[in-house]
């Protein structure tokens, strides 16, 4: 390929990045601006955010890579990304818009009553949000290497910094535009390249993929622990889409509770035809690219095909077209986590200091700082297994959090900690296990290998047993709360009051019996 089509493909994506990120310079002005777009997003162009920056690295990339390996135990992947959404529309979207909250922290906090809920709740969205980070940066030095054969880290890099640009330029109401034009953008960049690749498949006399007969690629769930793997990664990807910190702070952008189930099937109709292209190059790849499994290299399968089937500058413009896509992939995806953990390290570790956008702004620096010193830890780990992980821990602790917190008034908040704790702690233990490459004996190398089908229940379970036993510490306003999350907003009812931007908040005790108020 010639380096100068990837390289310009690269560069205008991310100068076109920063245009868009840098003009948010103007119209973001308050905390409400940086943390949630001032609640102002409709659906449309909210649900195209959601898209764009949902469809990350792992979509982009990784789903066709190991749809290109494992065959049809990979299409597990893009049916349990899209099918989370269809959970958290009919149990999570419109209760966490009419919370009112910022965060996770936020949520937690309102909820339970408990300042000791929020920390812990913290700590566990920079931990997840830390984990979906890495591929991002990992995927964007695959990409760059792949189109112009510089160093890996070079993309990683390039990628940190447009990011740090426009979250500090404009935090929420920057990054909403930027993302709904990279959705769009993600989609044609597969479409058009994937329709002249089919072309010339069906041209060329329908060739079949490489060794397409191995039983173990064209059926599910075959050799030793599969059905348990499937399973298990089928729950992580499920249930772990409502604890993701990013697509959260999408819902809370919302104008009311009803935009945002609106926004929610606007998504699933989004990544539903997304999702149907990574099956495309993984199947072509099989035809075209199979060297690329024994030389390791199955993430780059997309980025490869064109020139592995055709030939001369078309394939480069492809190639460029199909870079450009994954360089927004990872813009998207990697500045809606750094808004989203930005804002809890401002509010919870860096509260102490009087301007809160300046706060928002170090922690987004902090947050972008720590993940590519990380990096090199994370580097052997393929893209969409990486990304799998980060489901898995957000399934074992804000899944159940979220469910309970919200359809059963009898949670609290030494329940919920002891269940963040214990199913966050041995989730996030398997996946310390896995990113170091660790591959344990037996019968517990599968449990290692996806922990979301013991954790989540271990969570679940944990959360339960420890409310029932400490029912006397019940938050004392949890049916005033409760009627804020399930009434919607056009009926006249008492919901108690919580005003995220008051400054006389963060007091010892609640200004309402419901909730407390936060200074930010």
């Amino acid at each position: 390929m010639i380096p100068a089509v990837g390289l310009t493909a690269v560069l205008s994506v991310s100068l076109l990045t920063l245009g868009i990120g840098v003009f948010g310079v103007r119209v973001s002005r308050t905390t409400s601006d940086f943390y949630v777009a001032s609640r102002s997003v409709g659906p449309v162009v909210n649900a195209s955010a959601i898209g764009g920056e949902y469809l990350s690295a792992a979509s982009f990339l990784g789903a066709a890579g190991l749809i290109l390996v494992h065959g049809a135990d990979a299409l597990w992947y893009p049916v349990g990304w899209t099918a989370g959404y269809l959970v958290l529309l009919v149990l999570v979207a419109a209760p966490l818009r009419r919370s009112g909250a910022y965060t996770l922290s936020d949520f937690a906090e309102l909820r339970l009553e408990s300042q000791a809920a929020r920390k812990v709740s913290s700590v566990v969205v920079a931990l997840i949000g830390v984990l979906y980070l890495l591929p991002q940066f990992q995927g964007a030095g695959i990409t760059l290497r792949t189109l112009v054969g510089a160093p890996t880290w070079t993309g990683s890099v390039l990628v940190a910094a447009v990011v740090l640009v426009i979250v500090l330029s404009g935090g929420m109401r920057s990054i909403t535009v930027t993302q709904a034009f990279q959705y769009w953008l993600k989609l044609t960049a597969l479409i058009v390249p994937a329709a002249v690749l089919l072309a010339h498949w069906h041209r060329s006399g329908g060739a079949s993929p490489h060794e397409l007969h191995v039983s173990d690629w064209v059926e599910p769930m075959q050799g030793k622990y599969a059905t348990y793997l499937v399973y298990s990664l089928m729950l992580a990807t499920f249930l772990g889409t409502m604890g993701l910190p990013h697509v959260v702070a999408r819902f809370y952008t919302n104008i009311d509770g009803r935009a945002a189930r609106r926004t929610t099937l606007g998504v699933l109709g989004l990544l539903s035809a997304f999702y149907l292209l990574p099956t495309v190059y993984g199947v072509l790849g099989r035809i075209y690219s199979f060297h690329l499994i024994a030389d390791g290299r199955t993430d780059a399968v997309v980025l490869e095909l064109p020139t592995e089937v055709l030939h001369g500058f078309g394939a480069d413009l492809l190639t460029g077209l199909l870079g450009a896509g994954a360089f927004a992939a990872f813009l998207s995806t990697s500045s809606g986590l750094a808004v989203s953990v930005a804002g809890v390290v401002s509010q919870d570790m860096l509260r102490g200091r009087s301007d809160s956008v300046r706060s928002f702004r170090l922690a987004a620096a902090l947050v972008v700082s720590l993940t590519l010193v990380l990096l090199v830890v994370s580097s052997g780990v393929p893209v969409a297994r990486a990304v799998e992980l980060a489901f898995a821990v957000a399934a074992s602790t804000f899944c159940p959090l979220l469910l309970l917190g919200i359809w059963w008034r009898g949670l609290t908040a030494p329940g919920a900690i002891a269940g963040l704790v214990i199913g966050g702690g041995t989730c996030t233990t398997a996946v310390v296990a896995a990113l170091a490459g660790y591959e344990a004996p037996g019968v517990a190398g599968p449990l290692l290998a996806q922990p979301a089908a013991w954790t989540i229940p271990l969570s679940l379970v944990v959360m339960i047993v420890v409310s029932l036993a400490t029912a006397s510490r019940r938050p004392p306003g949890v049916m005033r709360t409760m009627v804020r999350l399930h009434t919607p907003e056009h009926l006249d009812v008492d919901r108690g009051t919580f005003d995220p931007e008051r400054s006389d908040a963060r007091t010892a005790q609640p200004v309402e019996p419901t909730v407390r108020r936060f200074h930010r």
